[in-house]
């Protein structure tokens, strides 16, 4: 039986933390193995921001890096950086002509900073960008989008836009389904439970990015924000404690209940001490085979997977160009 493809990708920008590791990377690795996968650094959408040249080039094979270095195997997914398949760039223009400004208006970044005043100021990459993420996903016939929760609103234009085109010119995008992860589909921040780890947080307390020194992880699990009371609960009226288990549950590779179960009887002060280890050890053995990657072993592996993605890219857009009516090559 042939395997269902996936897709998904991170921007080059900032340092990656553990919550994207939980979110969206620990997922990829377990899924490679039950669907044709396919993993971009999704440099063009980086630049939706003003970014500085060379530290673009270096964030780029860090987060290419960090792929490799989480499980991401090359042998069995094909990854490679955006801006190397020129398809992404072509259908996303196409899918622009037949999104709708309302629809555009409505995503969550835009809206944000529409609320904020700032709409007008920013480039117009930011109030377009959702219909390159949609060309991202449709281009590679993507069934399953493995997504954190904040992201599901794309994956819903990615299928409004799919049936839309299939609909004006005929069957020709398949539409996608987005997959979260139970608990790791959002890691809330150490220090404020109530809005997500965020690498762009004023605060380093907020996150523990993956390149952190392991001792200093530790410190900020110890100075995480806890709930009132001191009983080791799982429940929703205890947000921070809520965020500290699924950390430790999914970082340990046990779940929940397991962990509820270890410290019942305990205080906050035990659970915060055993996955500052816990959290210790996995940067530890990270770090290691980070490390261990050089780059020219990276720039191998994304030549090898642009040239597989291209050619399964090309033949989309043969049929994509053929449909809308342009004269063909």
């Amino acid at each position: 039986m042939e395997k269902q493809r996936i897709f998904s990708g991170i921007q080059p920008s900032g340092n990656l933390h553990i919550g994207n590791y939980l979110g969206a990377i620990k997922q990829w690795v377990e899924l490679q193995e039950m669907y044709e996968a396919i993993f971009c650094v999704v440099d063009l959408h980086a630049i939706t921001v003003p970014q500085e040249p060379e530290t673009l080039r270096k964030r780029t094979i860090e987060i290419a890096k960090i792929y490799l270095a989480a499980g991401i195997d090359p042998n069995c997914s094909t990854l490679f950086v955006q801006s190397h398949v020129h398809e992404h760039t072509e259908l996303g223009w196409i899918l622009n002509t037949i999104a709708r400004m309302g629809e555009l208006e409505r995503m969550t970044q835009y809206k944000d900073k529409s609320q904020r005043g700032e709409s007008s100021s920013s480039g117009v990459g930011l109030f377009t960008y959702p219909t390159l993420m949609a060309a991202d996903i449709l281009l590679y016939d993507t069934a399953v989008v493995p997504v954190g929760k904040d992201q599901m609103q794309h994956v819903e234009l990615a299928r409004d836009l799919a049936e839309r085109f299939n609909k004006q010119f005929g069957e020709t995008f398949v539409i996608p389904q987005g997959k979260l992860s139970k608990e790791g589909a959002l890691i809330m921040g150490l220090d404020n439970p109530a809005k997500k780890m965020s690498k762009s947080a004023s605060s380093e307390y907020n996150y523990i990015a993956l390149n952190d020194d392991p001792e200093m992880a530790k410190k900020k699990i110890m100075k995480a924000v806890t709930d009132s009371g001191s009983e080791i609960l799982y429940a929703d009226d205890k947000p921070a404690l809520k965020n500290l288990i699924n950390i430790y549950s999914l970082l340990d590779d046990v779940s929940t209940e397991e962990v509820v179960k270890r410290y019942a009887g305990k205080g906050y002060a035990d659970i915060k001490r055993d996955l500052a280890d816990v959290v210790a050890r996995f940067l530890v053995g990270f770090q290691e085979k980070f490390r261990a990657i050089s780059d020219d072993e990276v720039l191998r592996i994304l030549r090898g997977g642009a040239e597989r993605a291209h050619e399964i890219a090309e033949q989309k857009m043969l049929d994509v160009r053929e449909k809308v009516g342009f004269v063909a090559r």
